[in-house]
Parts: structure tokens; sequence; C-alpha cells
């Protein structure tokens, strides 16, 4: 093979194996099939080597942009936080079964208070009318029980790894922002990783699929319903904390118990965050304008406040020493 600037390879992943090809940068060049290779790390680090040594590399000549990939302590704290989401809808899953259930039977809570330690015991004293449905009863209430020990695992162990976690002090600092709780907070870091990699908040509000499609044609442009591309994940803790600014402006007792001893750069950022986004929703909603609409225009600049507060955190390098292997070699 000739010497050329640049090569462009495609990889078509599978567990096991990987399908590679490749095509290079001249005029008219023929896509080359490769071949297969295992998934292992050894495997792909021994074909960048060929490649290396038979084209120059743009990465070194900077013609090209290397993606961002996060650090195994990272992944690990996402996991972390996927699983507690989980578990969090497996239990709500496993309420409504138990509400279905009573329902079928005409059976209604006259408490207010649904879950609490009083609704729990009285569901423990039911009678069903058939001895079958009772057996489902205890069933769907063991399911529940196991699912609260396991959530309360969960947070649990969260909170302790968050703290340990080089990426704690964003975490904490975003927290000032309204709508932005512990476990908001840790999602969305947790999902976005490094947020200095965006030089821009509009990159990111793009990254998470909030900026309107558009459709052009000759001198027409025609925005249309948001992306919803990259992660819809964070996109969607960014518009469960955006249901929070439909009240006036305020710093809460809890809010503020947040904020304490977070610089005061930060704060003033969520301030006036709060101040502008409780003013857009009520400027909107007196528009008319659907509630869906206002509260994805507010998650879309949630996303650009909580990048200008990022900005202010400095951390701490990752020390290639210490980096855990993300694959066994």
């Amino acid at each position: 093979m000739n010497k050329h600037s640049m090569i462009f390879i495609g990889l078509d992943t599978h567990k096991e194996f990987h399908e590679v090809a490749y095509c290079e940068e001249q005029r008219g060049a023929t896509p080359v099939h490769y071949g297969r290779i295992p998934s292992s790390k050894v495997s792909v680090k021994k074909l960048l080597r060929q490649f290396k040594s038979k084209y120059p590399g743009s990465l070194k000549s900077e013609d090209l942009t290397p993606i961002y990939v996060p650090e195994p302590e990272d992944v690990a704290v996402r996991d972390l936080s996927r699983a507690r989401e989980a578990a969090m809808k497996d239990l709500k899953e496993a309420k409504y079964q138990l509400k279905a259930l009573l329902l079928r039977n005409n059976i209604r809570y006259e408490g207010t208070a649904n879950w609490s330690k009083k609704h729990l015991r009285w569901l423990t004293e039911l009678i069903l009318p058939h001895p079958a449905q009772q057996i489902v009863l205890q069933e769907q209430l063991q399911t529940i029980e196991e699912r609260i020990r396991r959530l309360e695992r969960l947070d649990n162990e969260l909170t302790h790894h968050v703290h340990q976690w080089r990426y704690y002090p964003v975490v904490k600092a975003v927290q000032a922002m309204r709508g932005v709780r512990l476990l908001v907070a840790v999602g969305v870091v947790a999902e976005l990783g490094d947020l200095n990699r965006f030089d821009h908040p509009r990159k990111l509000m793009a990254y998470l699929g909030l900026v309107p499609s558009e459709q052009s044609s000759g001198g027409k442009r025609h925005l249309g319903a948001i992306t919803k591309a990259g992660n819809g994940r964070a996109r969607r803790l960014l518009i469960e904390g955006a249901h929070s600014y439909r009240y006036p402006a305020n710093v809460s007792t809890e809010l503020q118990l947040r904020q304490e001893g977070l610089p005061k750069d930060i704060v003033d950022i969520a301030w006036k965050a709060q101040l502008r986004l409780c003013k857009r929703y009520q400027r909107m909603s007196k528009k008319g304008k659907h509630y869906n609409l206002i509260i994805t225009a507010i998650a879309r600049e949630m996303a650009a406040y909580i990048w200008a507060i990022a900005k202010e955190v400095v951390l701490t390098p990752v020390n290639p020493k210490l980096r855990l292997s993300r694959v066994p070699a």
C-alpha cells in the first residue's frame, strides 16, 4: 500500500469480533475489506499498529479530532446511576401491579398517603375474596418490599461512590441549580462526562438533542420538533428538572443547603438561571404555548447554565499511571 496523508477506517462491531474495512484518501479510491479480527483489546491494538506503520497518521497533524472516551471510573459510576434508576422503575412497576389487583377487586384505600407505613400495614391486613388472589397479594407485597430494600442499597452505594468520584465537585456545583438534586446531577454528569469538551453551550444542546430539527429548501426554512439525538437519558433528566421552573423564583431551604460551601460565582449563575427560566416559563405560558414545548425550552437553557457552572469547576487531571484498564489484555 502506498502512503497517503489520511485513511478512513470503518468498523462493524460485534461482541466477539469486528469487521474492518478501510479507504484511502485519494480520489477514486475503492474501499477495501480488511477482514475480521477478534474484539479483544490486543487485536485492536495490533490492527492500529499495522495501519500506523503504513500511514503517517492524521491525529498527530491535528487533521482529525479524537472522540471523547470516558474513564473506566466514569463508566462505573454511570452504570451505578443507571442501575439505581432501573431499580426505581422496577419498584414503580410492582406498585402499579398491586394497585391494578386492588382495583379489579374494588378495594380502595381511604387514607391520604400511599405507600406510607400506615398504608403498607393496611395492605398486609387485607383479605381478598379468593385464596388464589391472596397468594398474588402476598407475593406482590413481598416483591415491593424486596425492591424497596434494593433501592435503598443502591442509593447508599451511589452516594458513597459519588463522593469518591473525580467529578463530584461538578456534581456538587450543578446542584446549585433549581431542579437539579443529587440524582439528577449525578445522572447528567455521568452521562455527559467532561463538559469542557463542548466549546459552546449550543454544541451541548445539540448533543442532547434539545435543538429544533430543520428542513430547508431554497429560501424556505422550517423548524420542527427537537432532534432527540445524542444521550436520551441526560435529556430526560433535564426535562424532569425543568418542571420546577413553573413556580416563581425562590431559594428554598433545601436549595440553600445544596448551595452552602459553593463559590459565589456558581451561586450567582444558578440564581441568574432561575430568574431567567422562571420568567421565560411565565412569558411562554401567557402566549399560550404548549406545556411540553415550554418545558423543553427550559431544559435546553438549563443545559447551557449547567455548562457555565461546570466551566467554573477545576478538576484534578487523571494520572495515567493510576488509570484502570478498560478491557483485560
